[in-house]
């Protein structure tokens, strides 16, 4: 049994339910097709089993180190990090063209959530230099791209976001990091910010800071952020490295979780002139760093949903084999204990964590592939379509998984008795790990405004119409058959979620009408995730047996646990 993954369900999910087949028949990824999925599977979960789970307790134990003003990690990362390297994935979702795989991003989920389920901590690394990354692409000039991409996706030089100060936290408005002009058209950055995950290491060449900073003079608040490319070691003519950038790392943080990333504060300009490059134009950093942030959210959510399969996998494999007490009409005792899977209430939170992991992933996965088809989209109209379902999914896709596959994690701990709180295994790091999730890119009391105050409202409500259209066509699809009652219950509950999104909109006090913004999340993400459940059981319902028929009673026996015990908490929570 893998501790990093569950193949049969990850074979599942990307073939009975996404039908990735059909997408990789698709000129964009003709490189693509099941057996190439396969092998880069196989390839993925080798690597992560050999080389990022080893070290997963040792990296927790050993934080990074600050010596002589470096942060320094423990030595072991380096060869990990050289295996993710020969692995491809750095270059993973890059075109061709850069020197990248152009690979589906479904597929980037499915490799790199072995590397999150084996050692989260270090595969935090390769999450932000890929989207840092991707923003200079998206956002970055031909210079800049010829001077930064090439070693990015050859995973020599990684990559941060810089956007939190000390003072400001989530209030961007707020932050003083400046940026003056030059005569040569760099900047000089100068300033400080916080909570930089990555922002200090001695694993790679150079590090590629994505600064947010203001140029003096600019519009007052959000709307005067600047985005600037601003490397650790400045970067001569030839593509070398020149001398440092006056970036002083001025001391780490010592988090719960995580504690394999370096987690830093950075003082810019201190010691002499710290260079930046405008990314894009001025005064309109906010907007490009969200492509960042919306790919840094969907990759939060993909890695609390790893850090939950985690747990589940590692408590599912210790009930199956802890002896403990017997059936509680077994008076005798005398007679052989029975494993504690055997026992009720470990069984129910056995589901539990399925539920709430298996739910997720499928969502994750979901999200992957509206991003896929973007890709794709040759029609605008369609584009757009799509865009608005991922738009709106985001914050559910980032929050929810933070929030239940944290529930996995302690129902995890609890399997395990008092043994879990121990770090004689690892479920008690998993807890601690995602305990950061529901705070990373954004607080999930952020997310729960940004879907109430923001997504629902957009474009006059377009892109929930659109979600509850697709919902709506799920739930056709189920009625008169196996899980007609299931689509009935999910029907009343979005009759239930429309209804409190109409009466939240037109509150007269918007004050109090996003103070109900993260009960509103929480309600609005257990629908979606029923929805993603019944998709499960009707693709279960459709399937061959290739996975074995246990495994497709599974996927209906679960399906049954959250629409009896969780649907009804979407209910609740959505109460006028």
């Amino acid at each position: 049994m893998s501790m990093v993954v569950n193949r049969r369900d990850l074979s599942f999910q990307l073939y009975d339910v996404l039908k990735l087949e059909e997408m990789l028949s698709a000129q964009r990824f003709a490189a693509y097709d099941r057996a190439a999925v396969e092998a880069i599977l196989d390839t993925c979960q080798a690597v992560a089993e050999s080389h990022f789970l080893p070290i997963a307790a040792k990296m927790d134990a050993h934080e990074p180190q600050f010596v002589d003003g470096e942060a320094i990690v423990l030595p072991e990362l380096r060869a990990a990090i050289d295996a993710y390297t020969e692995t491809g994935m750095f270059a993973a979702g890059f075109d061709e063209e850069l020197g990248g795989l152009q690979m589906p991003y479904t597929v980037q989920l499915a490799a790199n959530g072995m590397f999150a389920t084996a050692n989260v901590a270090a595969q935090g690394y390769a999450m932000l230099t890929a989207g840092a990354a991707n923003m200079l692409n998206a956002f970055g000039s031909a210079e800049q791209k010829k001077t930064f991409l090439p070693p990015m996706i050859e995973g020599r030089w990684f990559g941060t976001m810089c956007l939190s100060e000390p003072q400001a936290g989530s209030s961007l408005s707020d932050i003083k990091t400046k940026a003056e002009p030059m005569e040569d058209g760099s900047y000089a950055i100068s300033g400080s910010k916080m909570w930089i995950s990555g922002g200090d290491q001695n694993l790679s060449e150079n590090i590629v800071h994505m600064v947010l900073a203001k140029i003096p003079g600019g519009p007052p608040g959000v709307k005067g952020i600047s985005l600037f490319v601003v490397p650790k070691f400045r970067v001569n003519a030839d593509g070398s490295i020149g001398e440092r950038n006056n970036i002083a790392l001025a001391g780490l943080n010592h988090k719960m979780g995580y504690r394999g990333t370096t987690n830093t504060l950075l003082n810019f300009g201190e010691g002499g002139g710290t260079l930046g490059f405008l990314v894009g134009e001025a005064h309109r950093g906010l907007a490009y760093m969200f492509h960042m942030m919306n790919e840094a959210r969907i990759g939060v959510g993909h890695g609390a949903c790893m850090l939950g399969l985690a747990g589940y996998l590692n408590s599912l494999d210790y009930a199956k084999n802890r002896p403990q007490g017997r059936a509680p009409l077994n008076k005798d005792p005398e007679s052989p204990q029975v494993p504690i899977i055997e026992h009720a209430d470990v069984r129910r939170l056995l589901l539990a964590q399925r539920a709430y992991v298996e739910g997720a992933l499928s969502l994750l996965f979901y999200c992957g592939d509206l991003a896929d088809q973007i890709h794709l989209a040759t029609d605008k109209d369609e584009k757009e379509r799509l865009n608005l379902l991922l738009d709106i999914l985001t914050p559910v896709a980032k929050s929810w998984p933070s929030e239940f596959c944290l529930e996995a994690n302690k129902h995890a701990i609890q399997v395990l008795g008092g043994y879990g709180y121990t770090r004689d295994y690892p479920v008690e790091r998993f807890y601690r790990d995602n305990r950061l999730n529901p705070i990373h890119e954004g607080t999930h009391g952020i997310q729960g405004m940004d879907l109430l105050g923001r997504k629902v409202r957009m474009q006059g409500g377009a892109a929930l119409k659109l979600l509850l259209g697709q919902m709506q066509t799920t739930i056709a699809e189920a009625k008169g058959g196996a899980f007609d009652d299931e689509a009935g219950e999910l029907e009343a509950a979005i009759g239930t979620l429309v209804e409190t999104t109409m009466a939240l909109g037109a509150a007269e006090n918007v004050n109090l009408a996003l103070a109900n913004a993260t009960a509103y999340l929480d309600s609005f993400g257990h629908i979606v995730m029923a929805w993603m459940w019944l998709r499960q059981a009707l693709a279960a319902e459709a399937g061959q047996g290739h996975l074995g028929q246990d495994f497709y009673e599974g996927k209906v026996t679960t399906l049954r646990f959250f629409f009896r015990y969780e649907v009804p908490k979407a209910i609740t929570g959505l109460a006028l």
